[in-house]
Order: C-alpha cells, then sequence, then structure tokens
C-alpha cells in the first residue's frame, strides 16, 4: 500500500512538472505578441522629419516638419490617430529665404497590412483628414528690397495618404519611419508636399 502511495505521488509529480514546463514555455513565447496592439491600447508619439526633400542642413532650402499623436488600437493592429503637425518650408525671394510655416490638426486609420513573425516589425498604410492655418513670411508682407509679398494668409482643408513601418524596441516603445504626401486646399504655395520622418512612441496602456 505504501508503495502504490508513493508510485501515485510519483506520477503526480511528473504531471505538475511537465504541467509547468509547459506553462513557463507558454508564458516565453506569448507576451512578444500577446501584450502589443490589444483593442484598447494608448499610445503617445512624436515624430519629426524633412519637407519636399528639404531638411535643415542648408540655409535656403529649409523644409521641415514636427508632429504629436495619440493612436487607439482596434483589431488586427489596426489604430486610429488624432494628431497636430507643425511644417515649416523656406521659398527663395532674390536669394532671400522666405518662411511659410502650416499648422494643421488631422485624424484618420492606419490599416496593418504586414508583419513579421515575432511582431517585432509592422507595417500599415493610413489615410488622414487634415485641417489648418498658413502663414507666409510670418505674416510680413513688406519685403526688404520694399517689394510686397502678395501670398495671404490661409486656412487649409484637405488630407493626406501614409505608409508607416513601427519596430518594437520594447513591449511599451516603439520605433516609427514614416512617409506622407498631404493634399491641401487653399494653400498659397502648392497643394502638394510629401513629407519624410522618424519618430517614437510609447504605449501608456
Amino acid at each position: 500500500h505504501r508503495t502504490g502511495k508513493n508510485h501515485y505521488q510519483t506520477k503526480n509529480e511528473v504531471i505538475m512538472k511537465r504541467l509547468l514546463l509547459l506553462i513557463a514555455m507558454c508564458l516565453f513565447l506569448l507576451p512578444l505578441s500577446a501584450q502589443r496592439y490589444l483593442p484598447g491600447q494608448q499610445g503617445l508619439q512624436a515624430i519629426g522629419g524633412t519637407t519636399d526633400g528639404y531638411g535643415l542642413i542648408r540655409h535656403r532650402n529649409v523644409g521641415f516638419y514636427i508632429g504629436i499623436a495619440r493612436s487607439s488600437y482596434t483589431f488586427s493592429a489596426n489604430r486610429w490617430v488624432y494628431g497636430v503637425e507643425y511644417l515649416n518650408r523656406h521659398y527663395c525671394y532674390k536669394h532671400t529665404p522666405l518662411p511659410v510655416a502650416q499648422f494643421t490638426a488631422e485624424g484618420g486609420y492606419y490599416y496593418q497590412f504586414l508583419s513579421n513573425s515575432g511582431k517585432d516589425v509592422f507595417f500599415s498604410v493610413g489615410g488622414l483628414l487634415m485641417t489648418g492655418y498658413e502663414t507666409s513670411n510670418w505674416g510680413r508682407k513688406r519685403l526688404t528690397d520694399g517689394a510686397t509679398l502678395l501670398n495671404k494668409d490661409n486656412f487649409l482643408y484637405g488630407g493626406a495618404v501614409a505608409l508607416e513601418i513601427e519596430t518594437f524596441v520594447t513591449d511599451r516603445i516603439i520605433l516609427l519611419f514614416n512617409i506622407k504626401e498631404r493634399l491641401l486646399f487653399g494653400s498659397s504655395v502648392g497643394k502638394f508636399h510629401c513629407q519624410t520622418g522618424i519618430g517614437v512612441k510609447y504605449i501608456i496602456r
């Protein structure tokens, strides 16, 4: 009877060890994807980059943008995005750079269409509605040579399409690479602007 009891305990111990090993394997494998992009998760991001191929290196050909946004994730790693941006682009008049600045608010939806097997890298395409305000030379119409700037300050409206790549550094910190093509009506310097930028996102909950 005592031998049978010991045999029963040994068999239970083997089963328990196997269950614990299985649970440990699941805990090791699942968090990489299970804790990422759950429906209802929120993220805050900051991003910046160049505009129309111009950067900050050459003084006369400055073109850059910066922005902050909030993401709200739905199913299948898709997300709603709401944010604001500041875009600055210089245009030359007789070798004098004149800044044109745009302040915009945007909102839209990103659809995740590709990811790697480890759920570390995600590719998404997005569509955004945008509105904002544009000012030329910060409202100063009289130029240094006495000429008058005819560009008016305007309200903007339109949208954008974007391609975004997200790479997880940790479960909460994400690096971003974004390419966006704007189409904004009301601008006095052209409707289209192409933005290329990098940024960082933090999952807040």
